[in-house]
């Protein structure tokens, strides 16, 4: 069977296809050019966007009459581009919308640039992105292109924290490199950070007890978020139960893989040099393993 014969031909118009525009729509694009969106309205008082010669609904002429419309308007049906052809309007993904614009009683197809697909759906409120240069086309729209509803702000408020009271006294005493604690009359509890009461009893605590910087791992969790103050990620956030503490303290663990720590492990703290130190926390870099045989919790 031989093969069918074939010849290509190509219908151009190289100058460009020149076509009047009639009354309705020269109006429509008129209109376009001077940045304003208008639709014609029918004997039964409906309003058509774009304006029609004839209501669809009836095939009466239109009244003559023209309504601003929108500028801003409602998506009613959409369909997402993620791959845009050289020929589309967006040369990056975008939606086909039908919207329909305020004051208006159908809908004009038009893009949106909505950035992702989770920003468009039906009753999404867009506004016209106009074109800087108008020329009296459709395209004098670039594109359609969300409501703005909300906004990033920088937020940034400084503010000094004054340490008192029972604070004051567990920092200065992280200064120099010990944990100060305090031990209940009554209960014979001991809590770190010191503090001024017992919660149990509800009395003064006016006994400071100085504890050692080793302890031993309750529970801890491990970390796969990068945090400045970690070692190496994933690391570990722990609870150290100080030695001669009834209460433990949180803190980073160090010195030793994430998935190495286990409970019931021996730990000491690691601190800065002492000529950096200063009343904070950040005195202390992290705990690590101190190679002594675990605790039975």
């Amino acid at each position: 069977m031989s093969d069918p014969l074939t010849a290509e031909h190509v219908l151009e118009f190289p100058g460009g296809y020149t076509r009047s525009t009639g009354p309705v729509i020269g109006r429509f694009l008129t209109e376009l050019r001077a940045g304003r969106i208008v639709g014609a309205r029918t004997a039964e008082g409906r309003v058509l966007v774009p304006p029609l010669e004839y209501d669809p609904a009836t095939g009466d002429p239109v009244t003559g009459e023209y309504v601003e419309v929108g500028p801003a308007g409602t998506v009613t049906a959409c369909a997402w581009v993620a791959e845009p052809r050289p020929e589309h309007p967006l040369d990056r993904p975008f939606a086909w919308a039908l919207i329909k614009l305020d004051g208006a009683d159908t809908a004009l197809v038009h893009a949106v640039d909505a950035g992702n697909p989770k920003a468009v759906a039906p009753g999404t409120r867009v506004w016209p992105v106009w074109r800087g240069e108008r020329s009296g086309h459709i395209t004098d729209i670039s594109c359609f292109a969300p409501e703005v509803t909300r906004i990033v702000s920088p937020v940034r408020t400084p503010y000094t924290l004054q340490a008192g009271g029972a604070l004051r006294v567990f920092l200065e005493g992280i200064r120099r490199g010990v944990f100060i604690g305090g031990r209940c009359a009554s209960c014979g509890q001991v809590y770190v950070p010191y503090r001024l009461s017992c919660p149990q009893c509800g009395i003064a605590i006016g006994e400071q007890v100085e504890l050692p910087d080793t302890g031993t791992i309750t529970t801890f969790a491990i970390n796969n978020l990068p945090d400045p103050r970690a070692p190496e990620v994933p690391f570990v956030s722990a609870y150290v139960l100080l030695d001669g503490s009834d209460v433990p303290v949180i803190a980073l663990v160090g010195g030793i893989p994430a998935h190495e720590v286990r409970q019931g492990m021996r730990v000491k703290a690691e601190w800065v040099p002492e000529s950096e130190r200063t009343a904070s926390m950040a005195n202390i870099r992290w705990f690590a393993p101190t190679g002594e045989p675990d605790v039975e919790l």
